[in-house]
């Protein structure tokens, strides 16, 4: 069983910037791709980011690219997502989530075993 617990959400203005963390336990965390995805509300939970095991291999849906950014730091069990020049529609609960092996099928949430509580984020214009 591995727990995760995302923190550093919160209220920014537009073009401010954000670091997401995701802290996780019971398990081997350098064992599972790891991932963030977003929930607007009244919306599908959308594939952000995500990371292969080794910290190697990143990969980004087309709205973020360019500014936002994964990483990990497996001998602190601890995922990041670094988001600068933040726009009003990143406005979303965003979730990190792991799953077993390697990184195929990276943005499919169905994929990802494990979740974090989320943790709110809010862009203001």
């Amino acid at each position: 069983q591995v727990l995760l617990v995302e923190s550093g959400g919160g209220l920014v203005q537009a073009g401010g910037s954000l670091r997401l963390s995701c802290a996780a336990s019971g398990g081997t965390f350098s064992s599972y791709t790891m991932a963030w995805f977003r929930q607007a509300p009244g919306k599908e939970r959308d594939f952000v980011a995500a990371i292969s095991r080794t910290g190697t291999t990143t990969y980004y849906a087309d709205s973020v690219k360019g500014r936002l950014t994964i990483s990990r730091d497996n001998a602190k069990n601890t995922m990041y997502l670094q988001m600068n020049s933040l726009k009003p529609e990143d406005t979303a609960a965003y979730y990190c989530a792991a799953k077993s092996g390697g990184t195929v099928d990276y943005g499919n949430p169905r994929m990802y075993r494990y979740w974090g509580q989320g943790t709110q984020v809010t862009v203001s214009s």
